[in-house]
């Protein structure tokens, strides 16, 4: 299992700012990632948008990423000098 290593409150910015911009609300977000062949709930969604939650791991940030209709490296910050 991979995890994400990056900081998950600029995660959850990165993908709640997308989410917004697709109009989705995040009960949308849920439905399109779990029809990926995902599972994640609304409660756990807003926990990664918060920040709160433990870095998902990778295949459920491209889940993510395929249900925003964006390119996955748009939901990875980059690394901090």
């Amino acid at each position: 299992m991979v995890r994400s290593t990056h900081n998950p409150r600029e995660l959850g910015r990165l993908i709640s700012t997308h989410r917004l911009a697709a109009g989705l609300s995040r009960r949308q977000l849920v439905e399109r990632v779990n029809e990926l062949d995902g599972s994640i709930s609304y409660r756990h969604l807003s926990r990664i948008e918060a920040g709160t939650a433990p870095p998902p791991r990778l295949d459920r940030i491209i889940r993510i990423a395929r249900a925003l209709e964006v390119d996955v490296a748009q939901l990875i910050p980059e690394a901090s000098p």
